[in-house]
C-alpha cells in the first residue's frame, strides 16, 4: 500500500508540475504577443519575445546548459538543429541572439494567434508538400540569406515520439551554399524527454544545448547541397547520440 501511494502521489505531483508549465508558457505566450503588438521595431519584439521564452524555463525551473553559443560568426549565418519536441523552437528563441529569423513550416499560418506573432518577429514560412510553392519559398529564403539575413531552420522539417535524428531537407543547405553563408550545427538534447511528440503535459528536466563549430561555404568551396547536407546531419548525429533513423 506504501508503495501505491507514493506511486499515486508522484504521479499527481507530476501532473500539477505539467499544469502549472502549461500555465506559465500560455501566460508568456499572452505576454508575447502583447509585446509584439505594442513594440515598434522588429529588434524590439525580438528582444522582448526572446525574454520570455527565457521566462519559460525560468519559472519551469527548467535548467538551460548552453555550449558554445561563440560559435555562431558575426556574420549572417544559417543555423539548423535537430527537432524532437513542441519546445525546441522556444529553446532556440531563448538562447539564439535577436539576429535570426525562424523559418516555420506553412501549416502555422492557420493557427490565428501564433500566424499573427511569428509575422511580428519576422518569422519565415516555407512549403513542405506542393513542390511549386517549396521552390517559390527556397527562391525567397536565398534571396534573404544574399540580403543578409540570419536563418533558424529545423531541417528535418517535423518530429515524431521515435527517438532518433531524420532524414534533412536540403533547402536549408542549397540557401547556405547560394547565398555564400556559414551554416552552424546545433544539437537540442533533452527536450523530447521534457514533452515528447505523444505528450501534452511536460514534465521536470534539464536541456543541453551544443553550438558545434560552424561550417564555411564561401568562395570557392566546391560542395553541393546534397554534400553539405550529409556533413552537418554527420555532426548533429555524432553530437546528439541517438539512432539514426535512416538506417534500417
Amino acid at each position: 500500500m506504501g508503495y501505491l501511494k507514493m506511486k499515486f502521489h508522484s504521479k499527481l505531483l507530476s501532473k500539477i508540475y505539467g499544469i502549472y508549465i502549461i500555465i506559465v508558457f500560455l501566460v508568456c505566450s499572452i505576454f508575447s504577443l502583447v509585446g509584439a503588438f505594442v513594440l515598434p521595431t522588429l529588434k524590439l519584439r525580438r528582444i522582448w519575445v526572446r525574454k520570455m521564452a527565457n521566462s519559460v524555463f525560468f519559472l519551469s525551473r527548467i535548467k538551460l546548459e548552453i555550449e558554445g553559443l561563440n560559435n555562431i560568426p558575426n556574420e549572417h549565418t544559417i543555423i539548423v538543429a535537430n527537432h524532437a519536441s513542441y519546445i525546441d523552437g522556444i529553446i532556440l528563441h531563448a538562447v539564439l541572439p535577436v539576429k535570426f529569423t525562424f523559418v516555420i513550416k506553412s501549416e502555422m499560418k492557420n493557427v490565428p494567434l501564433a500566424n499573427f506573432l511569428f509575422k511580428r518577429v519576422g518569422s519565415r514560412y516555407v512549403e513542405r508538400f506542393k513542390p511549386k510553392g517549396t521552390y517559390r519559398d527556397a527562391r525567397k529564403l536565398i534571396k534573404a540569406g544574399a540580403e543578409g539575413e540570419s536563418l533558424a531552420i529545423f531541417p528535418e522539417g517535423t518530429f515524431t515520439e521515435k527517438k532518433g535524428l531524420d532524414k534533412f531537407r536540403t533547402g536549408a543547405f542549397l540557401t547556405a551554399i547560394k547565398s555564400n553563408m556559414p551554416i552552424v550545427p546545433l544539437v537540442i538534447q533533452g527536450s523530447r524527454e521534457i514533452l515528447p511528440a505523444n505528450k501534452y503535459l511536460p514534465v521536470k528536466g534539464a536541456l543541453k544545448i551544443k553550438v558545434l563549430k560552424s561550417i564555411n561555404t564561401k568562395d570557392g568551396t566546391k560542395m553541393s547541397s546534397k554534400e553539405l547536407k550529409d556533413i552537418v546531419r554527420k555532426k548533429i548525429l555524432d553530437t546528439l547520440d541517438e539512432p539514426d533513423l535512416l538506417v534500417k
